[in-house]
């Protein structure tokens, strides 16, 4: 599944990947969030994330669990 996701601000904008992880609806709680990531099971334009509050600006692209989400 790939998903869309449009960040609110200006150009400095971003959202921690626990939090694009939780309101995309990738995993069900914080708790999760940040458990997959530990396990180097998210990446991040290519490479395994294992920083839970990474910066996500636009351009990213996050894989998790067969699912693609472009940051915008």
């Amino acid at each position: 599944m790939n998903i869309d996701f449009t960040l609110k601000g200006g150009e400095d904008d971003y959202i921690q990947l626990i939090q694009l992880l939780k309101t995309t609806n990738c995993v069900g709680s914080g708790a999760e969030a940040q458990m997959v990531v530990s396990q180097g099971l998210v990446r991040r334009n290519g490479e395994i994330e294992l920083r839970k509050r990474a910066k996500c600006v636009a351009g990213d692209v996050i894989e998790y669990d067969g699912t693609r989400i472009l940051v915008k």
